[in-house]
């Protein structure tokens, strides 16, 4: 993951390809790691909590 995001980083990639292929090494770490029952309430949880993030103000990460 993270040669991947030294990639995008280094080539300067637009912000809604960053995202697609962050969304996309998400979705192959939840396939591959997590058991198939598992999955939508982890995925939920992790969509939840990307949001929380973006609605509190002056957070830095």
């Amino acid at each position: 993951m993270n040669e991947m995001i030294g990639t995008l980083e280094k080539h300067q990639a637009p912000v809604d390809l960053s995202l697609i292929v962050l969304g996309d090494m998400v979705s192959n770490l939840l396939l591959s790691s997590v058991q198939k029952n598992k999955r939508i309430e982890l995925a939920e949880a992790f969509s939840q909590a990307l949001l929380n993030s973006l609605k509190t103000p002056n957070k830095k990460h």
